[in-house]
């Protein structure tokens, strides 16, 4: 099974959605979560990342998001999410629901992005609901409006996913005739449950099958980097287009 076959899969799909997970941000540079260098591999999440934290421990939530924040200056979208930009415009792609906070793939032009956990780029108050900039988060201002605590749009442990990225997305994997499962290690409910629920091909891409998606009946599986087995299909593809 090769980027040939992945590349005739979506030469034959009319409605393809692509789920990524923090294995697509990995090649940006910023870490994941649940590998053996993962950040909760030294960081209990319910400390820090918690609607709990948020409201009984918030300096040291603000200071764990902060980091997050800044360390996203040193980072760009790699090529792996410029090639589903262009899949994008060429109408190979329909949507990309990400697992993702970063933004990245919307600063690689893709413009039909579901942001199944949020983001931290964007800061609201938590009481009022008010925007705010990035930088009055940064540099610990309260909400202007209230007086409220800062905090990112991310979904926090403890919250629901929002609404209409998570509708949007139903919606799309019910109809998609292929479904690109790049990055993730599909551990984190109610996420994991969304390729079966998909009546299409299903394809992961991924540097390993964990023990979770070999649970999965997928079609295809290719074992890497998801930047170069991107770049791969996209040279088989070279300038096809759907109409």
């Amino acid at each position: 099974m090769t980027a040939e076959t992945l590349a005739h899969l979506m030469k034959e799909s009319n409605h393809t959605v692509v789920l990524t997970g923090a294995g697509m941000s990995t090649e940006s540079g910023i870490p994941d979560f649940r590998s053996s260098k993962g950040l909760w591999q030294n960081i209990d999440p319910r400390i820090v990342a918690s609607t709990e934290s948020l409201q009984k421990n918030y300096e040291q939530f603000r200071e764990f998001y902060q980091m997050r924040i800044t360390a996203l200056d040193n980072c760009e979208p790699h090529k792996g999410h410029l090639i589903l930009a262009d899949f994008e415009k060429r109408g190979l792609v329909s949507l990309i629901a990400t697992q993702n906070v970063d933004q990245l793939h919307q600063q690689a032009g893709s413009k039909n992005v579901a942001e199944l956990h949020g983001n931290i780029v964007s800061i609201r108050c938590q009481k009022c609901g008010k925007p705010h900039a990035k930088e009055q988060f940064l540099n610990n201002s309260i909400c202007t409006y209230c007086s409220g605590k800062l905090r990112p749009n991310v979904v926090l442990f403890g919250e629901t996913l929002p609404t209409e990225a998570w509708d949007r997305t139903l919606h799309e994997i019910h109809d998609a005739d292929l479904v690109l499962v790049i990055g993730t290690s599909l551990e984190v409910y109610p996420v994991n449950q969304l390729p079966s629920m998909s009546k299409g091909k299903l394809v992961y891409i991924n540097r390993e099958q964990t023990s979770t998606s070999a649970h999965y009946s997928f079609d295809l599986v290719l074992e890497g980097s998801a930047g170069e087995i991107l770049a791969d299909v996209h040279r088989e593809l070279k300038d096809f287009k759907k109409l």
